[in-house]
């Protein structure tokens, strides 16, 4: 017995020995492939690979050459195996991958089609993990985990299959974003990475899966090794909700009718990118980029995009209600028939956005920037205006009824038909602005600098415009039935054609003010001041009550109504 234990510890040593040997020419080899080995802490015995592109180039031409007969020179076989020795130690990185592209293109051993179509092919079996579940002594990340073991290096099963499936993930991106800006491969190279929609499969939910298993790891896995290589990526339908994409890179790419609920996209970039029809509600954008993305009918509900950056989008009949775009930037964007119904827009940039026929009801737009903006037949209704620059702004039928206007500034702002009834305008500056036809019933405009508006045939009855100022206006032909102007400043203004039954106008300056043809049955006029004031021969002065207290009256009138 004590002999056969003797044999036995022979045989074990032996066959340890082979198998060292065996993964010293295994090492030999992945030199000559050109794999460098980086150490990452002096103290520690883990190591990372750099790829370095000469020798990349020199494996990819490799697996597309042929031999008599057309076959592969490089198996199907050989070439799984050769992918997990090349890419199973580490990720490769952004400018490696940018040489490796121009090396490739400027080789004519370069084979665009035969390459994507190899490489897309071994991505769909290990996305359908054929590789990481095959038995043991079939088992590719497990032979390739074993071999960087041996060499001291410390890493699991899955992180080598996860380093293999991402690095040939980034290649299939970059062929299709090459092939793309070329008229004789766009049609032959188009990849999917999610999956191609169909009538049947509306979402695809490749990626995400993809995503989630890279994740597993560490959070923020795939943004990391992937993200910046997303650009122009074809997502069309993709289905990522919940998806963890913080920071990537999806400019210019097509993600029409995708869904990224609750999605985590904070810093993402998707400047041109194609979001129409696209579902992101509930899904945090916050610090993205947008600028120029299309985003028509895209679904943007309750989404957090506060200091997202969406200038020159395209929004039109985009859902953002009660969506949080809180010192966003959304210069120039296209926001035309969109719901933001209680969306937060406090200090948000909207200069010379486009949001007529827009739903803003009971939205928060306090403090934000609407300098030159058109808001032409918008839903304002119940919204918070204070302190927004709504200077040269158009709001032509725009529903502003109940509106919170409290130091806004509507400076030359045109404002023909709006409806602004009952709305809180203390402290507002309308100094300019076209309010002809405009409708404020109800509205409290004591104090207002109207200086120089256009008011004719608005409709100011019962309106408060006591000590506002409303000289040089244009409120001909206007309703101000009861309305209070009391102490206002109406010198210069014109006030021809207007109903002024039952107005109040005691102590209101009314110099130089041009009265012909106005209605002034029962108005108070106590303590105004009728300085070269303009009437006409017709003016009915029956009923107008405190003419006998007015300062300043005309002696001319005077001798009409019998004054002393």
């Amino acid at each position: 017995m004590a002999r056969l234990s003797e044999v036995w510890k022979r045989l074990i040593t032996y066959v340890r020995r082979s198998q060292a040997e065996q993964m010293s020419d295994q090492t030999h080899l992945e030199s000559e492939l050109g794999l460098t080995l980086l150490k990452i802490n002096k103290t520690q015995t883990n190591f990372r690979e750099l790829l370095l592109p000469e020798q990349l180039q020199e494996s990819l031409e490799e697996w597309t050459k042929t031999v008599a007969g057309g076959s592969f020179r490089i198996s199907d076989r050989q070439l799984d195996e050769k992918i997990y020795d090349l890419f199973g130690n580490g990720a490769l990185k952004g400018e490696i991958v940018e040489v490796l592209i121009q090396k490739l293109i400027a080789s004519r051993d370069f084979c665009p089609v035969v390459l994507f179509q190899r490489l897309e092919q071994f991505y769909q079996r290990w996305c359908q993990g054929e590789f990481i579940d095959a038995a043991p002594h079939d088992n590719l990340p497990q032979k390739k985990m074993l071999q960087l073991q041996a060499q001291n290096m410390a890493i699991g099963l899955r992180q080598v299959d996860i380093n293999t499936g991402l690095n040939v993930l980034i290649l299939l991106l970059e062929l299709h974003c090459y092939a793309q800006h070329r008229d004789n491969l766009k049609a032959k190279i188009i990849f999917y990475p999610s999956g191609q929609r169909d009538t049947d499969n509306f979402f695809t939910s490749g990626l995400l899966r993809v995503i989630n298993y890279s994740d597993a790891i560490e959070i923020g896995n795939f943004s990391n090794i992937v993200g910046e290589f997303l650009q122009g990526s074809n997502l069309s339908g993709a289905y990522l909700g919940d998806a963890n994409l913080t920071g990537v890179n999806f400019s210019n790419a097509n993600l029409s009718g995708a869904y990224f609920g609750d999605a985590n996209l904070t810093g993402a970039n998707f400047s041109g990118a194609n979001l129409s029809a696209a579902n992101l509600g509930d899904a945090n954008l916050s610090g993205a980029n947008l600028s120029g993305a299309s985003l028509r009918c895209t679904d943007l509900s309750s989404a957090n995009l506060s200091g997202a950056n969406f200038s020159g989008a395209d929004l039109n009949r985009a859902e953002l209600s009660s969506a949080d775009l809180s010192s966003a930037n959304l210069n120039g964007a296209d926001l035309s028939h969109a719901n933001l119904t209680s969306t937060n827009l406090r200090d948000a940039k909207l200069s010379s956005s486009h949001l007529n026929h827009a739903i803003l009801f009971g939205a928060n737009l306090s403090d934000a920037n609407l300098n030159g903006a058109n808001l032409s037949h918008a839903d304002l209704c119940r919204a918070d205006l204070s302190g927004t620059d709504l200077n040269h702004a158009t709001l032509k039928g725009t529903n502003l009824s109940d509106t919170i206007l409290f130091g806004a500034n509507l400076r030359d702002a045109i404002l023909i038909a709006a409806d602004l009834s009952y709305a809180k305008l203390n402290g507002a500056k309308l100094h300019g602005a076209n309010l002809k036809s405009a409708i404020l019933l109800g509205a409290d405009l004591s104090g207002v600098d109207l200086s120089e508006v256009i008011l004719n045939e608005a409709d100011l009855s019962g309106v408060i415009l006591n000590e506002a100022d409303l000289s040089g206006a244009d409120i001909s032909d206007a309703i101000l039935f009861g309305t209070d102007l009391s102490y206002a400043n109406l010198s210069s203004a014109n006030l021809s054609g207007s109903n002024l039954s039952g107005a109040i106008l005691n102590g209101a300056d009314l110099s130089h003010t041009n009265l012909s043809h106005a209605i002034l049955g029962g108005a108070d006029l106590s303590d105004a001041n009728l300085e070269k004031m303009t009437w006409n021969e017709n003016l009915e002065w029956g009923g107008v009550r405190g003419l006998d207290k007015a300062v300043n009256v005309p002696e001319a009138l005077k001798q009409q109504l019998g004054l002393r």
